[in-house]
């Protein structure tokens, strides 16, 4: 029998930008404007991104990277707050084989200088993952990439 290991992790991100939640909010809910900060860079190739923002929707993006490896993320809307919310379900695969499964929560709450974002995931990593370390480097870079999509 073949053993799979499990690399259980918690963890949270928050971030701070000067712009209302409802402007925060649309860079998730708006198809362009997360495109342009969760899809595109200088390090991936995009291959296919689609968005269904709603309960029940789904979002998948395919990129390679310029190691030449083919990465998968595909989403579920679990429950959206409009300004307030979001909780999704999502899977990553890396040529061809899962890695990791997770919940992720973006939480919007106002503050005196705009919005604080908490970002929360909740993740099982299999075995060729990249493990939480690297996956919460690279949520933190793509919410610093969220500040161009607040334009």
């Amino acid at each position: 029998m073949n053993h799979r290991s499990v690399t259980h992790a918690t963890y949270t991100i928050e971030r701070s930008y000067p712009a209302r939640p409802e402007r925060v909010f649309r860079a998730f809910s708006d198809p362009a404007r997360k495109r342009r900060w969760y899809a595109e860079g200088e390090r991936k190739v995009i291959g296919e991104f689609t968005m269904d923002f709603r309960v029940g929707g789904r979002d998948r993006l395919v990129f390679a990277t310029p190691q030449g490896f083919e990465c998968i993320s595909e989403s579920i809307y679990q429950d959206i707050r409009p300004d307030s919310r979001i909780v999704f379900a999502y899977t990553m695969a890396v040529n061809g084989q899962c890695i990791s499964s997770s919940q992720g929560t973006f939480e919007f709450l106002p503050a005196p200088d705009g919005t604080t974002l908490l970002f929360t995931e909740q993740a099982a990593f299999f075995e060729g993952s990249d493990g939480p370390e690297m996956r919460k480097a690279g949520w933190t870079e793509l919410l610093s990439e969220l500040d161009n999509a607040l334009d």
